[in-house]
């Protein structure tokens, strides 16, 4: 193959432009590449473009334009490759620029783009002037789109001045329509106020015919209270009569203390007859099985402790967890930075949440972790592991503060196990009737 434009002396390979590539400039000179790229073969083309080389013009502009605007700048051979099959499309353009002198009626930007391929003499002048005529096209384009925006605007400036003058009409058309309402309105005010004095002379009436009837009912009411003293005497009468009768009952009083006491055996025959058709048991429970009290031979943490066994044997542990209804409250990152500080907090507490599950699993206790939300960045997604009831203090409460307040709400009696090394921690809960153990002795249970 001939190479028409190499770089020997002379021709304008060694130019360089000193500023970006115009964008319509970039246009063409992908096109021009994506329409030579057909015509060479998978071994003529740079690594980096032969995966396009199926690819239909349009869409090898498409989806590798940076690719091909790339291997154009820095494979001279491909650019070389690429501009004889330019001058085999455009040889009229191509001669053009090799003697210097393009055509006048070219689109400058057809112009930069085969002078960037072809990189005659002066080819950065002529891609800078490319640049500064798309420039010059943009400004007067963005002129008459500003002067054509304008003339809109003239255009709605007149049509809201029209529409002003209607409404303007419209609402004196309205004002004179309500004037003439108000009039009527004064005409039916003037009516209304000659109705509210008939009014006020008729209650006048009925307030002389009020006076009227309450002289009546004066009148009734004293005859009504002299009604009423005698019925007063009437009622004294029927007293007297009943008390006679009642002097007279109670001389049959035996015969009456018959029938009740037949009443009554009645009724306690039939609570019997229901107490065995329901079957119901007799009482089980006695009001002294309710006081809370230590029974001989229970068990509580504290009898644990009096074992003979080391401080830090995790025997102890087992045996604490072995009381019925054991509630264990745990003091999460105390127990994590004793056992594995230099892991991140996240997998700390999945290290050991899964242990605890696993122990929860194992003895049957209740388990609770109490972490301190104070060392956390954002709020936690976790989902607690089966049979751990995951606890975070709120901001301003501590995980020891909200431990404590565990220990206090549990009732009198139960067994709480709080594993902490925090001293404060297990003097607190000691005194609340928990009993406290160490973080290692946790962390070799659950090891």
């Amino acid at each position: 193959m001939v190479e028409t434009t190499g770089g020997g002396p002379g021709d304008g390979t060694a130019e360089v432009l000193d500023r970006p590539l115009p964008d319509g400039v970039r246009r063409r000179v992908v096109q021009i590449v994506s329409d030579g790229f057909g015509g060479l073969t998978v071994g003529e083309l740079p690594a980096q473009l032969r995966q396009y080389a199926r690819f239909a013009p349009n869409r090898r502009a498409k989806f590798a334009g940076n690719a091909m605007a790339a291997a154009l700048e820095t494979d001279p051979l491909f650019r070389q490759r690429i501009g004889e099959k330019l001058r085999e499309a455009q040889p009229e353009l191509a001669g053009a620029l090799d003697s210097g002198s393009p055509p006048p009626a070219a689109d400058p930007l057809d112009v930069a783009a085969a002078a960037y391929v072809l990189r005659p003499v002066d080819w950065v002048k002529l891609v800078t002037a490319a640049g500064e005529e798309a420039q010059r096209a943009d400004a007067e384009r963005a002129g008459e789109e500003s002067r054509a925006e304008l003339e809109r605007l003239r255009e709605d400036l007149d049509r809201a001045r029209e529409l002003t003058r209607s409404e303007t009409e419209r609402l004196r058309a309205e004002l004179d329509a309500a004037k003439k309402e108000a009039e009527s309105l004064h005409r039916k005010l003037r009516a209304a106020v000659s109705d509210v004095r008939r009014g006020e002379a008729a209650l006048r009436k009925m307030q002389g015919e009020l006076e009227t009837a309450r002289a009546e009912g004066q009148s009734q009411v004293s005859a009504a209270e002299s009604e009423s003293r005698r019925l007063k005497a009437r009622l004294g009468e029927v007293e007297a009569a009943l008390e006679a009768s009642r002097r007279a009952a109670r001389e049959g009083r035996s015969v009456e203390d018959m029938r009740v006491r037949l009443l009554l055996d009645t009724v306690l025959d039939a609570a019997q007859g229901l107490r065995r058709e329901l079957a119901l048991p007799p009482v089980s429970v006695r009001p002294a099985e309710t006081v809370d009290a230590v029974e001989p031979g229970r068990m509580t943490p504290k009898d644990i402790a009096a074992r003979a066994l080391s401080e830090h044997d995790p025997a102890i542990l087992d045996q604490l967890l072995a009381l019925p209804q054991a509630h264990l409250v745990v003091d999460g990152y105390n127990v994590t930075k004793t056992g594995y500080p230099q892991m991140p907090l996240e997998k700390q507490r999945l290290r050991l949440l899964g242990q605890l599950s696993q122990l929860a699993a194992a003895t049957g206790a209740e388990v609770t972790c109490v972490f301190d939300g104070a060392e956390l960045a954002a709020p936690v997604l976790l989902a607690p592991p089966r049979g751990v009831r995951v606890l975070f203090s709120k901001p301003g409460v501590t995980a020891d503060e909200l431990i404590r307040q565990l220990v206090r709400a549990e009732p009198p009696g139960r067994p709480v196990i709080v594993a902490s090394t925090d001293r404060e921690v297990a003097d607190g809960v000691a005194k609340a009737g928990a009993r406290p153990v160490a973080s290692a002795m946790l962390l070799k249970r659950l090891s």
